[in-house]
């Protein structure tokens, strides 16, 4: 029998990262006889990428019918259930679950990172609502130990959906990466020393700079490059932005180094064996960096950053490889919920 699936992230936003794990997960749930409908803030362009249903996120009547008329609500990926980016989308994502939850819809948690949650009242509801979710997975294990302290043991450590997508060899040439993405903890001070490292040890490499969601990553990047050419206006620079999710990875696929602040900038580079320097700005990039043994940086620290780049240039591409390949996605609890 058909079933009936409601898709509850942040999508719709042109965020690389969220858009690539919708991707993935409509094209695994389209193995099974379901309708699929994205809670979207640009519902015309994710029918037209994903060839599924799609409402607007804050049309509240549609999202509700959406809801009653499904049998299971799928939250996440990504981190939807935390308030440092803000409170209100905490409670956004939670009313979605509570309206779920009401009809007595199966709830899934899928592959999300749990907190930090400050506010008090989006934490007793979080616990409350995850309480009663039919399934829980988790992609780090400070969000699993989290769960565990709230009393919730039926959560499952999985790695990020994105280790699951298949990509086309690499290509590696003599050109560096640098994604960067406007945060509150991103310091001048740290871009300058950034700049000047760059220039450094790649003054005779092409040098393209990712933005991978343009009303965040864009006018930092734009700002990079101004940095890096009053450094050395004789540097070869190019700032990427306006791009597809798939445009971006057929350019990532050429690099030879990488120096990345989001998730899956690093994530996707190292899949293509690419030597990535991570710079932190989230737990969930240390985390990365841990398991993947790539070198990693915070970007409000005065460490100097020659020592890590100088790691980044010594890991060995067939070790890593080796390392991201290990990582394999389980889709077997999303597989026994539609069963």
């Amino acid at each position: 029998m058909t079933k009936n699936i409601v898709i509850s992230g942040y999508y719709g936003s042109d965020n690389f990262g969220d858009e690539m794990i919708l991707k993935v997960l409509i094209e695994k749930l389209k193995q099974f006889d379901v309708n699929i409908t994205v809670l979207s803030l640009n519902p015309e362009k994710t029918k037209t990428l994903h060839k599924v249903n799609a409402v607007n996120s804050f049309s509240m009547l549609k999202v509700i019918s959406a809801i009653i008329k499904s049998d299971i609500l799928i939250s996440g990926g990504g981190s939807l259930l935390q308030d440092s980016t803000s409170v209100k989308s905490l409670f956004y994502y939670l009313f979605v679950i509570k309206i779920a939850e009401f009809f007595r819809k199966k709830v899934m948690i899928f592959a999300q990172g749990i907190g930090p949650i400050k506010n008090k009242f989006g934490e007793i509801l979080c616990k409350k609502l995850l309480k009663k979710a039919d399934c829980i997975t988790v992609r780090d294990d400070k969000s699993l130990f989290l769960l565990r302290s709230w009393g919730i043991n039926n959560a499952n450590l999985v790695v990020d959906p994105l280790f699951g997508l298949n990509l086309a060899g690499s290509n590696p040439t003599e050109t560096v990466g640098i994604q960067l993405r406007d945060f509150k903890d991103l310091s001048e001070e740290f871009l300058i020393k950034l700049a000047k490292a760059v220039e450094q040890y790649f003054y005779n490499k092409k040098i393209k700079i990712f933005s991978f969601q343009d009303k965040l990553d864009k006018k930092v990047c734009i700002h990079f490059e101004s940095i890096l050419k009053s450094i050395n206006p004789n540097l070869q620079t190019e700032v990427i932005y306006n791009k597809t999710n798939d445009e971006l990875i057929s350019l990532m696929r050429d690099l030879k180094y990488m120096i990345a602040m989001r998730f899956h900038a690093c994530l996707i580079c190292a899949k293509y064996g690419i030597r990535t320097l991570a710079l932190s700005y989230d737990y969930k990039v240390d985390k990365l960096a841990e398991d993947l043994k790539l070198p990693c940086v915070k970007i409000n620290s005065n460490t100097n950053i020659d020592f890590f780049i100088n790691q980044m240039r010594e890991l060995n591409r067939e070790i890593l490889l080796k390392t991201v390949n290990s990582k394999v996605f389980d889709w077997s609890y999303l597989e026994n919920l539609l069963k």
